[in-house]
């Protein structure tokens, strides 16, 4: 399935979420179709047009936004006085409850690609009356394990830009959690000392990512790279805060919630999208959800890794979203309620 044409919003917005953020959000497509919310990785990658092709614009209703700190909402994370104390998942998902209910959506599919996934599956945990489907790529669940490959494993891999990017903190932090050691950086007083650790990170994430040319140009755009790196390590040095809301409240640290708490996506449909050259996929982290969640499918595309953008991906989540517009059950149907 081919991508769809470009399509323009026809409604946008700063939704206020409270904490002195405000959240920019639009819509385009169908104002009658199935309502689909986007949700962007990162965390603090920001929305793009690319991901309003993945939908039928004449089926779909699809919502875009940009999460706290990211893209076009306020404040943003690159400013050095930005609370990121007010910026955790938990607070996310309160974010898509308020956008629900101002845009008078009853229940909308959920797409999310790498933190989008792992903020996606935690929203239809907490919320699983809301979310119709999921369609997922580039799975990750937001686990102590993943972040640990992510910014240590991989350094056998890569072991040159690993010792770069290992010797961007102190000497006595070398050893431990690198996302934390690079958050304290990238909180510093000293903008030096801010700039040299967001280039630090994201050099790093170039070395272990490969991405098209257009993904690593916004890298030399200064607020985006500094924004980026202080929420994803804010993120990642915080087990991304899945701690927040567990359901028995037996993992106090969140380390594996998503993963012990797949039955609640019971009865919500979800197409799992994965590139086989991913390396997050040396965890075996997206078999390990699909097993544990029976109304999911995983669909595995070849010669691709963590890039939404490669052209099997992309034809795979088309060819979902596709299939999930033509189901459509009693609530989808009912008309849209305005605010």
């Amino acid at each position: 399935m081919p991508l769809y044409p470009e399509t323009e919003p026809y409604e946008n917005g700063m939704l206020d979420v409270g904490d002195g953020n405000h959240v920019h959000w639009e819509t385009c497509g169908s104002p009658d179709g199935k309502p689909a919310v986007v949700l962007h990785g990162g965390p603090g990658s920001g929305s793009t047009p690319y991901f309003r092709r993945l939908f039928d614009p004449a089926a779909y209703r699809i919502v875009l936004l940009d999460q706290r700190g990211s893209g076009r909402s306020t404040p943003h994370a690159s400013h050095p006085d930005t609370d990121m104390r007010v910026n955790t998942t938990g607070q996310l998902i309160t974010d898509l409850e308020e956008l629900r209910r101002h845009l008078g959506i009853d229940r909308w599919l959920v797409w999310g690609v790498s933190f989008g996934s792992v903020l996606a599956l935690r929203y239809a945990q907490t919320h699983p009356g809301v979310v119709s489907e999921l369609v997922l790529t580039g799975v990750a669940t937001g686990s102590d394990a993943e972040v640990e490959l992510l910014t240590r494993g991989l350094g056998r891999i890569f072991p040159e830009a690993f010792e770069r990017f290992r010797s961007g903190v102190p000497e006595s932090e070398r050893d431990g959690n690198l996302a934390a050691a690079y958050n304290r950086l990238l909180e510093s007083p000293d903008p030096e000392v801010r700039e040299r650790a967001a280039r630090a990170w994201t050099d790093w994430e170039t070395a272990v990512i490969p991405a098209p040319p257009r993904s690593v140009a916004r890298y030399e755009d200064p607020v985006f790279r500094m924004g980026f790196a202080r929420t994803v390590t804010h993120y990642w040095g915080n087990g991304h805060f899945l701690g927040e809301g567990a359901s028995d409240g037996e993992v106090a640290s969140g380390d594996g919630v998503i993963l012990r708490d797949a039955h609640l996506l019971k009865g919500i449909p979800g197409t799992l999208v994965q590139g086989e050259l991913d390396l997050g996929n040396l965890l075996g982290i997206v078999w390990r959800l699909h097993h544990a969640w029976p109304d999911s499918e995983l669909e595995l595309v070849g010669d691709t890794g963590h890039n939404a953008g490669a052209a099997g991906l992309a034809e795979a989540m088309v060819a979902a979203t596709d299939r999930y517009a033509r189901r459509r059950t009693p609530d989808d149907v009912r008309p849209t309620r305005r605010p």
